[in-house]
């Protein structure tokens, strides 16, 4: 009978590391979660949270082990936008998208079509990013302005921009804002 392994990760400061090269690297390989950084992996809170909700790591806090309850609390605690984050990357890798950080886009997430398996070098034109994507409650306002960098942003890197909405139900609605030139 076959076990799957479950690997021990560390929560510090906003980010759970596992430290082991080998177990970093089989992390990462279950479904291109986190970023590896010399010899260790670091993931992000909601890739942690969906890694532990599919028994495939285990956290801790110092010495103190958080379960998935406590994870998603003390998550929520270091980032309050974090529920409609998780909520919305939950959705899209149930879904069998990839997805990553969007940071460097001023954004939550970049999302990769299905199938995509990200690699170094050049790329090809189905692994560019297909969509960024930003998780916000239902009561989000915000101005045209930030509306207009976030979709010149997206029609810069030949992407698309969502909004993806989170209402109290936790139920995800996708709005693609568009550019229209005259």
């Amino acid at each position: 009978m076959k076990t799957d392994k479950v690997y021990e990760g560390e929560l510090i400061g906003n980010e759970v590391i596992i430290w082991d090269k080998k177990k970093a690297e089989e992390v990462y390989n279950i479904g291109c979660y986190g970023k590896i950084i010399e010899d260790h992996l670091v993931l992000n809170l909601y890739e942690a949270l969906h890694l532990i909700e599919r028994k495939k790591i285990t956290v801790k806090e110092g010495r103190k082990k958080l379960d998935k309850k406590k994870f998603y609390k003390r998550a929520s605690e270091i980032d309050e936008e974090f529920p409609q984050k998780y909520t919305v990357y939950k959705d899209l890798r149930e879904r069998g998208f990839l997805v990553r950080t969007g940071f460097k886009f001023g954004t939550h997430f970049r999302v990769y079509d299905r199938g995509v398996k990200l690699k170094k070098g050049p790329k090809s034109a189905k692994e560019h990013t297909k969509w960024i994507v930003h998780a916000v409650p239902e009561d989000f306002k915000f101005s045209y302005a930030e509306l207009s960098r976030a979709v010149r942003l997206a029609h810069n890197i030949r992407a698309k921009m969502l909004w993806a909405v989170v209402d109290e139900e936790k139920d995800v609605t996708y709005y693609e804002i568009i550019r229209i030139t005259p």
